[in-house]
């Protein structure tokens, strides 16, 4: 009888080096080459998020707004340009940071770069476009408002950080209406500077494209660099969401920790992992396929630029909310009190690898994770580095973290739905 071979985790993901250049006007230009693909992303990183808006709802209008025309280019002719060449532009926000990333054939580059420029570094930020997009975000966050998801989220990271914490604050929906397209000006004018800025290209790269790409990059104009103020955490430990008539119960169990450059961090995403970072974790098995109380559980370790938090995620019927809040609780004091089955250990390292593995698959997913790298402060190598903790951690790691970071009387409980399970 021919049996499979026994999974191995990898030594080395061979993470590629970084090429990095300074402008002269401050930005930082990291280059990852890949010649065997014909194409080039080229990703703008500013320091504009949410935690830097002086005004409710700036941050995200700003970015979202950028593409809707120039004064040499209507927000139409920008989205033909782009389709007829193939090439493609992303947004993305945080709390931190902003995203913007265009894609692009290799041979179109400069095409498409000429049409970055317009949006990068000027917008016009029309006012009936302002308008249409403001009201039409107020109306699309009133309707995700009446989810139980989204109110025990909000509800959660208000429990966690403090109403008023830029990591907790949720703003009512009514802002929109006071958001004025001067305040948006203002929010990029501020942020959308040098100063606040670096960039990544990955793909083909050759001496024409580096040239273009910081050719556009040092055409950004020099700021000051955004620094957010950040009041004291006040953490509140039990929280209940009515939401009457809800047949689901969503329910958002966690604690404030630490942000990735801990050295616990690796180890407590190990523990995540196990208990709801995959199909078969321990509390899948308990809540869905033992019980059926759900359709899926999440847990995880999420970083932030100053912060990072442990949160486990579900929605479950509004009759056995009680009883999931206890499987939770039994499975994560299980971690703290029994050390885990090597199998089901090389299990979860096998799992993390193969996640990295294929987030690492092309050019783009290397520059993710490179820029996830910057923001951290290190470098690529930080990747095998991360490879090496995972493989290092053992049962009573596990357990040693989870006992250390996990108490029952340290987590964060907050229940969104018909009644409270208290």
């Amino acid at each position: 009888m021919t049996r499979p071979p026994i999974p191995a985790l990898p030594d080395a993901l061979g993470m590629p080096p970084v090429r990095s250049l300074r402008l002269p006007n401050g930005v930082s230009l990291h280059l990852l080459p890949a010649d065997q693909f014909e194409v080039l992303r080229v990703t703008f990183v500013f320091r504009a998020g949410s935690v830097h808006q002086h005004r409710p709802f700036a941050a995200s209008v700003t970015a979202n707004m950028l593409a809707e025309g120039s004064p040499g280019m209507p927000a139409r002719r920008i989205a033909e340009r782009l389709d007829y060449y193939g090439s493609y532009y992303e947004v993305s926000i945080d709390r931190d940071f902003v995203y913007l990333s265009f894609c692009t054939l290799s041979k179109f580059f400069r095409e498409t770069l000429d049409v970055a420029a317009d949006i990068l570094l000027r917008p016009l930020f029309p006012e009936e476009e302002f308008r249409t997009y403001c009201a039409r975000r107020r109306q699309e966050l009133t309707i995700e408002r009446t989810k139980v998801e989204t109110r025990a989220r909000e509800r959660f990271a208000a429990c966690m950080f403090g109403e008023q914490h830029p990591y907790g604050i949720s703003s009512p929906a009514g802002e929109y209406d006071r958001l004025a397209r001067t305040d948006v000006e203002a929010h990029y004018a501020r942020l959308y500077t040098a100063d606040n800025c670096f960039v990544v290209c990955s793909g083909r790269i050759g001496d024409a494209e580096r040239d273009a790409v910081a050719g556009l990059a040092a055409r950004l104009p020099r700021g000051t660099r955004a620094e957010a103020d950040f009041p004291p955490v006040r953490t509140e430990h039990c929280a209940f969401v009515p939401h009457p008539g809800a047949v689901q119960s969503s329910i958002r169990i966690g604690r404030l920790l630490f942000p990735r450059t801990h050295p616990d961090f690796t180890g407590m995403q190990v523990v995540a992992t196990a208990l709801g970072g995959y199909f078969g974790s321990r509390l899948m098995r308990t809540l869905r396929e033992e019980r059926g109380y759900t359709y899926g559980v999440a847990a995880a370790m999420v970083n932030f630029e100053r912060e990072g938090y442990f949160a486990v995620a579900t929605q479950v019927g509004s009759a056995v909310t009680r009883d999931a809040l206890a499987a939770i609780d039994e499975q994560i004091a299980r971690l703290a009190c029994e050390p885990m089955p090597e199998e089901e250990l090389a299990l979860v390292k096998n799992i993390m690898a193969g996640e990295m593995m294929r987030i690492l698959d092309g050019p783009f997913g290397i520059a993710d994770v490179t820029i996830e790298n910057l923001l951290c402060g290190t470098g690529n190598e930080a990747v095998d580095e991360n490879l090496r903790r995972i493989r290092a951690v053992t049962p009573d790691e596990v357990r040693r973290l989870a006992a250390r970071y996990l108490g029952r009387g340290e987590l964060v409980t907050v229940v969104a739905g018909a009644e409270s399970p208290w």
